[in-house]
């Protein structure tokens, strides 16, 4: 095994390429502005680097120099377009080894580059079929989680695996993807309209969002706020915007399944009926903390850790608020996740995102602003778009001082 080449002997080109390569793939695997940018400084200074980065959910600016030469002879500034990042854990954390190796001296940087394409490799179809099946197991899990009948809970699963083909055709259809919110909530929305007409009447806005629950930006209005109190006001703003215009994008395809139905004649039964006992809530939990660990991509030795993190973030948050009051089983959840991703990354040397991320997931407001917005539409009522609007800022206060206490409770060693 040849030994690697030490980063003293490594040129400044070289050493500026390892960490806008690194830059690049953080910010595809979902990493948000605040740690992103801690990250590259970090990796910089270890490199004899001076790094300046700017992050923001659709690019980056870094500029960098050498501290052995004079101010403004080796300045370097990259201006980098990339689309938003998508959670992916596995690649994330073998990214996180990957800089950790380089900074111990334990790999060089033509090894690191070549580590850091291999996990570029096409995914197989098995991986593929999974991720589609997990939209389809997110979405009926949900669904038990809610108590909602039998009937309703199928329906939920078929839009779910619906949901994840037309996500599968989107990669390789970049103008399929602008619309893929609204094609997804349309086709949904007119599945379940189509049941409660022909087969049985259902909970109909509940049943759909269930359905699109794996594509509501609840996480991405999370790390908004969160990037916003952290006083990343430019990369807040726009991860904010985002999210608003994705939950717009979902109603505008809902709504028009609901128009669509009025003109045909459609008259969709509407119940409100939640039946099912206990046992059906805690199978369908562990349902939806496998599901959530395939969709966010978890190597599959950290789906115990994955699971459990889902699973105990929504245990926190119910039993906490049926204690204290929502608000607070949400803070006591986001503050209990917080602090034990952070003591995973301290103590075990892997990204605190492999807890943090699933075990916030289902907290996250993003169910709670769709069916604001659906409500509002169709019944016509200011006021209830009102009291939507405070549950959804209720449940992200909780969230954002969740994690601000938490990091207070056990401050993060690592960026990531």
């Amino acid at each position: 095994m040849s030994t690697p080449m030490p980063l003293s002997a490594a040129s400044y080109a070289a050493r500026i390429g390892f960490v806008i390569e690194l830059a690049e793939r953080l910010h595809a695997y979902g990493t948000t502005a605040q740690r992103l940018e801690g990250a590259i400084s970090a990796v910089a200074q270890k490199l004899r680097l001076e790094c300046e980065p700017w992050s923001n959910p659709t690019g980056m600016i870094l500029t960098f120099s050498d501290p052995q030469r004079a101010p403004g002879e080796s300045d370097t500034t990259r201006v980098i377009r990339l689309p938003p990042g998508e959670n992916d854990l596995y690649r994330l954390a073998e990214t996180d080894r990957i800089a950790e190796e380089v900074m111990a001296g334990h790999l060089g940087l033509a090894e690191a580059h070549a580590a850091m394409s291999a996990l570029d490799r096409p995914p197989s179809a098995r991986y593929r079929a999974m991720q589609v099946l997990g939209y389809g197991l997110a979405a009926t899990a949900i669904a038990g989680v809610l108590r909602l009948p039998w009937l309703d809970i199928g329906v939920a699963g078929i839009n779910g695996l619906l949901i994840g083909l037309f996500v599968h055709l989107s990669e390789s259809r970049p103008r399929f993807k602008e619309a893929l919110e609204a094609v997804t909530a349309m086709f949904a929305a007119g599945v379940t309209i189509l049941v409660a007409d022909y087969v049985a009447p259902l909970n109909q806005n509940t049943v759909i969002i269930a359905s699109l629950i794996v594509l509501l930006p609840g996480m991405a209005l999370t790390n908004a706020v969160n990037e916003l109190t952290s006083q990343h006001l430019v990369s807040g703003t726009a991860r904010f915007a985002g999210a608003v215009t994705t939950v717009l994008k979902l109603a505008v395809g809902t709504v028009i399944a609901l128009y669509l139905a009025d003109l045909l004649g459609l008259q969709p039964q509407v119940r409100a009926s939640r039946p099912q006992s206990e046992w059906v809530e805690w199978a369908a939990l562990m349902v939806a903390a496998f599901a959530f660990a395939v969709l966010f991509r978890a190597q599959r030795r950290d789906y115990p850790k994955v699971m459990a993190a889902a699973a105990g973030g929504y245990l926190i948050s119910r039993f906490g608020g049926q204690t204290f009051g929502s608000p607070a089983g949400i803070f006591l959840a986001a503050l209990v996740l917080t602090a034990a991703g952070n003591a995973y990354a301290r103590w075990w040397h892997r990204p605190g995102a492999i807890i943090r991320v699933p075990g916030i997931i289902m907290l996250v407001p993003g169910s709670a602003s769709l069916r604001g917005l659906l409500t509002l539409i169709q019944q016509q009522d200011v006021d209830a778009g009102q009291v939507a609007l405070l549950a959804v800022l209720n449940i992200l206060l909780a969230l954002i001082a969740g994690l601000l206490f938490g990091n207070l409770l056990l401050p993060a060693r690592r960026n990531l």
